[in-house]
């Protein structure tokens, strides 16, 4: 990746839905070198998609949790019966495996509390393997992810 592409990933970050002729004025390039470099990003996997930021608020998701999740057992099987069980609940919007005290960090939406327990209750407690479980709830996001540091790429280009 050059300065070009960079410069073309951080607008697109900011602004997905531009028509190809806007991102190409805003980044200082013609539409069709900008349409070229688009469906490189694309091809090599750097872009992998474009999706619209929602407001949980406004869906009525009021509730952000982060459910830390101990295993039994670290095996690889348990590993991979846990990760294809999460992948089938819609409920649980990321997953991480970690390193430290906990094995997975879940996040999960809800609108209120009993909402939270119906999750609780039918999705999280249904997870294979679980050994502990440890929910935190976000009072109020501070800073939302809103992209990828591309800045940094551009100083080391």
């Amino acid at each position: 990746m050059d300065r070009m592409d960079i410069r073309l990933i951080k607008a697109l970050q900011g602004d997905s839905r531009q028509s190809i002729a806007e991102l190409a004025e805003r980044i200082g390039m013609s539409s069709s070198a900008c349409h070229r470099r688009m469906r490189a990003l694309e091809t090599s996997g750097v872009i992998t998609g474009y999706v619209a930021a929602l407001d949980p608020q406004r869906l009525g998701l009021g509730i952000q949790a982060f459910v830390e999740i101990s295993l039994v057992d670290q095996s690889r099987n348990s590993l991979d019966q846990f990760e294809t069980a999460v992948a089938r609940y819609d409920d649980i919007l990321e997953c991480h495996l970690m390193s430290g005290n906990a094995d997975y960090m879940l996040r999960v939406a809800a609108a209120d509390l009993a909402d939270f327990d119906h999750i609780h209750r039918n999705c999280l407690s249904q997870l294979p393997g679980v050994a502990s479980m440890q929910t935190s709830f976000s009072i109020r996001p501070i800073k939302k992810w809103t992209g990828y540091p591309v800045n940094r790429l551009a100083e080391s280009t």
